[in-house]
């Protein structure tokens, strides 16, 4: 899929239900134009991993996974041996007779014997399908920094060397998205290699579009009363505010309920839909609630 402009862009995503505004898809356009890496950042729940699903979705594209944690290693983000698998081979080959030591060595470290993790995959999917993958790397804040130092050389020569395989080479490089909920900050270095964008909480009018496209069983007057109740819920000191993805799974859950607008009561009992932590859930309780319902009925 050639995309031809920003506008162009901004309506293929809109054509598969993300609302991304002209900035936003300005940093896409040209992470597909340059071959760039583009590092979004921004509070959880704001679309940052929907993007890559929804470029993959549009574009027609692989999409690779690698969700970052504590602790990544070679064998959790590259490659490890099967084990069991060479053991087996081990075995048939003795039972065959096999006494060349070299030999069995040689068959049992090929590429049939590699279980493939994410960046191995974006690599090799590279050379086998039409168009490169999208590689989204989810989470990158909460990977150590050493997987950062690694990822550098990465970004810049998309090659593996597996010791007794050789050198893994891309074809041709994934498109890579890069997402961070800034629990820390990325390193220097990593962001030089990569566009930068900033997503932060929607607009009213603008979250009242991802509603309208994404939850579109909702009423006209629903959609708008909840997205004024999240907007100003996001103004109270709480311990986590709401993303979208609780304003869009908070719609669901009041549709599911065939409610057709806000009350006191409807909002009590669904608030576990958009805040996550109890002590959130009793400061808005204790006397917020009456409050936001008025505000966004007007």
């Amino acid at each position: 899929m050639n995309i031809a402009s920003i506008e162009a862009l901004q309506e293929a995503l809109a054509s598969h239900r993300y609302v991304a505004d002209r900035p936003l898809a300005t940093a896409l356009f040209l992470a597909l134009k340059l071959q760039k890496p583009l590092l979004l950042e921004g509070e959880a729940g704001v679309g940052k991993t929907e993007i890559a699903k929804t470029l993959a979705a549009m574009t027609g594209r692989r999409l690779i996974r690698l969700q970052c944690y504590e602790g990544l290693d070679v064998n959790t983000t590259i490659y490890e041996w099967n084990y069991t698998r060479q053991m087996l081979q081990i075995r048939l080959l003795e039972s065959a007779g096999a006494s060349n030591t070299q030999q069995t060595m040689h068959d049992i470290f090929g590429p049939e014997f590699l279980i493939k993790r994410p960046l191995l995959q974006a690599i090799e999917a590279s050379a086998e399908d039409a168009q490169p993958p999208i590689l989204l790397i989810d989470e990158l804040d909460r990977a150590d920094e050493e997987f950062e130092a690694f990822l550098l050389e990465l970004l810049s020569d998309w090659q593996i060397s597996i010791p007794e395989i050789g050198t893994i080479r891309a074809a041709q490089p994934p498109t890579v998205i890069l997402t961070s909920n800034r629990t820390r900050e990325v390193h220097d270095a990593l962001k030089r290699r990569c566009l930068f964008y900033w997503i932060d909480y929607p607009s009213l009018e603008k979250e009242q579009q991802i509603v309208a496209a994404k939850v579109p069983d909702a009423s006209e007057r629903l959609s708008r009363q909840v997205t004024v109740f999240v907007q100003e819920l996001r103004k109270l000191d709480l311990y986590k505010l709401p993303g979208v993805a609780e304003t869009l799974d908070w719609t669901q859950a009041l549709v599911a309920l065939d409610t057709h607008e806000l009350s006191v009561g409807a909002v009590e009992d669904t608030l576990g839909a958009i805040l996550k932590y109890q002590d959130d859930i009793n400061q808005v309780r204790a006397g917020a609630v009456k409050s936001l319902v008025e505000k966004a009925a007007r």
